[in-house]
């Protein structure tokens, strides 16, 4: 069920109360991803009331867990004009907005309709506090065959959490339990935690135990040599329950801290190698594939020795973890990853992917998406 215009008209002026209203703002001082600092009351509130009045920032009555005057929704997800809100000296990343330029992880306004070319559940991940249920899918796509997890259906997806990407999901507690502090430890840059750090704000964009480097405006601008980094493998593995698994000491999390082992922990036929006949990418890293690989290798030769400078709509990962963006890319070494194609919360096309795909036709001259790696089938 897609958001009705009242919810969204409701959510701008939630922005207009924000920003004019000067409610609460995240202090990131110095780099722009630095842990919180600043007055505890700018966010937080010890019994939700002042002077008889509520003190969440939208003044419901029901207070936020954690002491929180805001929701993610409240803080990242405004509805408004801008990719990224200014309140003071304060920025804050925005995933729900209509601005013409989307950060790094998409923007989920794509799947109501706010924002592109018409709503669409297939654009993105239903987040159903924010966007609706699915109403097509029940389960992430991509199950292990005979794998029961993650004990999830598309209806309990939130931001963080047990049933959400951000924070610890290990310990099955509501979303912000589980990224609870996270904010205050935040660090920033060249991101490599240990296996058994259990602190997402160790960890790339809160992922729990994912690795890579961290775009200071979160792409906001960017550049052949000004974007994220990420991080992959040479050769993808095998995951699930019977293999290597994604439950370990540190909790629920990519086994070696890649981007596409992240996603595999949801939707593992699509990243990872056989399990069974019909699970996986195929038995082994070696073509033919029976869905496209990810954690592996661009080839040295052929086709894919092609790309070697870096394009922000086709990125790749790096099978050491980066300390600084790179305009090169050196195939025999960087890998191909599930965000080359995908972006992680939505885009303006089906299937979350970054171009469209029915433009994507061999013989037909055309230039960029699949062709940037596959540079002979245009």
């Amino acid at each position: 069920m897609r958001k009705s215009v009242e919810k969204i008209a409701a959510r701008r002026c939630l922005l207009i109360l924000v920003i004019l209203g000067g409610l609460f703002s995240l202090a990131f001082a110095g780099a722009a991803f630095a842990a919180i600092t600043g007055p505890c009351s700018e966010c937080h509130t010890m019994h939700n009331s002042q002077n008889n009045q509520p003190m969440t920032f939208n003044s419901s009555t029901t207070p936020n867990d954690t002491l929180l005057k805001a929701t993610c929704y409240g803080c990242h997800a405004q509805g408004g004009a801008s990719a990224l809100v200014t309140v003071g000296a304060d920025t804050i990343p925005q995933v729900y907005h209509t601005d013409t330029i989307d950060l790094a992880g998409g923007n989920f306004a794509y799947i109501t309709g706010l924002k592109g070319s018409g709503a669409s559940d297939s654009k993105g991940h239903n987040i159903s506090d924010l966007t609706g249920i699915d109403n097509t899918l029940s389960v992430p796509p991509g199950l292990i065959d005979n794998d029961s997890h993650p004990p999830i259906t598309t209806s309990e997806l939130s931001c963080a959490g047990n049933y959400g990407c951000h924070g610890n999901r290990y310990s099955f507690d509501p979303a912000y339990n589980g990224i609870k502090g996270a904010h205050h430890t935040n660090l920033d840059g060249s991101l490599d935690p240990a296996a058994t750090d259990k602190d997402a704000g160790h960890s790339y964009r809160f992922l729990l135990g994912v690795k890579g480097y961290e775009d200071p405006d979160w792409q906001y601008t960017t550049s052949a040599t000004d974007h994220n980094e990420y991080f992959g493998r040479s050769t993808p593995i095998q995951l699930g329950c019977s293999t290597t698994s994604c439950h370990g000491a540190g909790g629920v999390r990519p086994p070696d801290g890649t981007m596409s082992q992240f996603c595999a922990t949801c939707h593992g036929n699509f990243h990872t190698l056989s399990t069974s006949s019909s699970s996986g990418i195929g038995p082994n890293a070696v073509s033919p594939f029976i869905r496209h690989p990810t954690d592996l290798s661009l080839p040295s030769t052929g086709e894919y020795a092609a790309y070697k400078t870096y394009d922000v709509n086709v990125p790749i990962a790096r099978i050491t973890v980066p300390t600084a963006p790179s305009g090169t890319v050196t195939p025999g070494s960087d890998a191909v990853m599930c965000l080359s194609c995908h972006v992680a919360h939505a885009s303006n096309y089906p299937e979350m992917l970054r171009w469209d795909y029915t433009k994507m036709i061999a013989g037909g001259g055309g230039s960029g998406g699949c062709f940037v790696c596959h540079s002979t089938k245009n």
